[in-house]
């Protein structure tokens, strides 16, 4: 089965100045049809950015993306001219953001912003997308919806804009829906809500799902495959529990971890990962995690793994070293 999304050594640059930041370097991963893939790293790993250009909203200047490619449905949508693009932006690719405040028009009603991207899309009728929008509130989970689809943002708690900006996301039945950190700003309840109706939709209407998260803990109970991002590539990708049970990268074994766990005294404080992520002005030619690194060798500084086979068949990982990774406990 072809893969809906393919991207192939992406590279993102933001020209300032007095300075260049390279925010994406040779990014390559694949999303599945009807797979749910989580994207974990620190902040600044590239995360958020990766994904902003397969939206191609990277504002240029000061972004630019400056190599690669972005298949979708076996179509390079980088090759795309920008009104082409557009039709598929928000209709068969669709995006949550972080928050949902900043997302949203404060001086519009919600169900007018769902209703402008359903006739923007579908082209339907004032009647007909304002049927769809009710009945998009209602999926989601929003209470009394004929009365709720007037009020204004403002008017929900963050729990509920969510839901919104999810609704607007699933508005023209996407084939992919990427997820940006979306509970973020939420409580731990509203958290986990959120995540587990992302998840009933995802097997209700069968599309693929990228959930961009900074949080392991998160990943486990929703995720199909994970990828692990560092300095703006991907540095250990396999299935979940492979993932969590075997990892196959030391900064992979560093975010595990750091992980709370409840067979560990409360008191007890949890290992950090050394240092800092690396200094995004500059990727020099050698492994970007070396400096914090256990393992580290003299090859580690000299050249940069790539991304190649493990002993799990279904696990990758950009380290020299991973088999010494076989023998660490978490």
């Amino acid at each position: 089965m072809d893969p809906i999304l393919h991207i192939q050594e992406l590279e993102t640059r933001f020209e300032l100045d007095d300075r260049v930041i390279h925010a994406v370097n040779g990014l390559s991963l694949t999303v599945n049809p009807q797979e749910f893939l989580a994207i974990v790293g620190e902040s600044g790993s590239g995360k958020s950015v990766s994904f902003l250009s397969v939206m191609r909203l990277i504002q240029s200047p000061p972004g630019r993306i400056l190599n690669g490619s972005i298949l979708f449905d076996g179509v390079d949508i980088l090759k795309m001219k920008a009104n082409d693009f557009r039709r598929i932006r928000g209709n068969d690719i669709a995006m949550i953001f972080q928050d949902p405040m900043t997302s949203l028009n404060p001086v519009m009603r919600v169900g007018d912003q769902i209703d402008e991207v359903i006739r923007l899309h579908l082209k339907l009728s004032r009647q007909a997308s304002r049927a769809r929008s009710i009945e998009l509130l209602k999926l989601v989970g929003i209470p009394d919806v004929e009365h709720c689809i007037n009020n204004y943002p403002h008017q929900f708690s963050g729990g509920m804009r969510q839901r919104i900006m999810i609704a607007i996301a699933l508005a023209c039945d996407p084939k992919l829906l990427i997820a940006d950190e979306p509970t973020t700003s939420l409580d731990v309840t509203i958290q986990a809500q959120i995540a587990n109706l992302v998840k009933k939709l995802q097997k209700e209407l069968g599309m693929s799902i990228v959930w961009i998260t900074h949080d392991l803990g998160v990943v486990a109970s929703l995720a199909d495959r994970v990828a692990v991002m560092y300095a703006g590539t991907v540095v250990e990708e396999g299935l979940v529990d492979d993932i969590f049970q075997r990892p196959r990268h030391p900064y992979t074994i560093g975010l595990l971890r750091s992980l709370p766990r409840l067979d560990l005294d409360v008191q007890e404080i949890l290992p950090e990962i050394p240092g800092s992520p690396p200094n995004c002005e500059s990727f020099p030619n050698q492994c970007p995690f070396a400096p914090r690194c256990d393992w580290q060798r003299d090859r580690c500084l000299e050249s940069r793994p790539l991304l190649d086979a493990t002993d799990i068949p279904t696990t990758h990982s950009a380290c020299f070293f991973w088999q010494e990774c076989i023998d660490s406990t978490l």
